[in-house]
Order: structure tokens, then C-alpha cells, then sequence
């Protein structure tokens, strides 16, 4: 599902105008950003969790080439799955292999 997919089914199956679905999600996903550029957790219970992960630098190789780079430090958005939501996957996925 992409971002425009979400917007249509949250049209749908919340009755709402389709601007007014588009804004809803956009103010989610931007909160989530900015929470996120911040170096806030975000928790979805149900669902999982978002945190930032930082990474110190290091020297690198080109694979190209094989030179030696300097990789700076970064920081990364990772994404953990609730409990809730990989039981829910699997028992799905478990009911699948027994119909075939």
C-alpha cells in the first residue's frame, strides 16, 4: 500500500471527502517525520515501534574502484514490528500453507 492507496481507503471507509483524507494523512506521516528528525520514539501499539539508530564514522571502500573513503556518521530510522501484528502476519501466513 502506498500513500495515495491510504488515502483512498481512509476515504472510504471513513465517509470522508478525499482532500479531507489526504490532509489526515499527511499531518500523520509529517508528525511522524518531525518527531522522528527530532530523535523522538514512535510507538504504535498494535502495530510496532520507529527509533533512530546512529552510526559512528568509518573508512569505507569504493567497490569500484577499492579506494579507501571516509564514511561520516549518520543516523538511520529503523522500524520494529509489534507483537500484535507479527503474530497476526504469521497466523495468516500459516493459514495459507495449509490451504495449499
Amino acid at each position: 500500500m502506498n500513500k495515495s492507496e491510504m488515502i483512498e481507503e481512509l476515504a472510504i471507509k471513513a465517509n470522508l471527502n478525499h482532500k479531507v483524507a489526504e490532509t489526515i494523512v499527511n499531518l500523520v506521516v509529517d508528525s511522524m517525520k518531525s518527531a522522528l528528525i527530532e530523535g523522538d520514539r514512535i510507538e504504535l501499539r498494535g502495530f510496532g515501534s520507529f527509533h533512530i539508530e546512529h552510526y559512528q564514522a568509518y573508512i569505507g571502500r569504493n567497490p569500484k574502484t577499492g579506494d579507501s573513503i571516509k564514511v561520516p556518521p549518520k543516523k538511520l530510522p529503523f522500524f520494529k514490528v509489534g507483537k500484535e501484528l507479527k503474530e497476526k502476519i504469521n497466523r495468516k501466513f500459516l493459514q495459507e500453507l495449509e490451504q495449499s
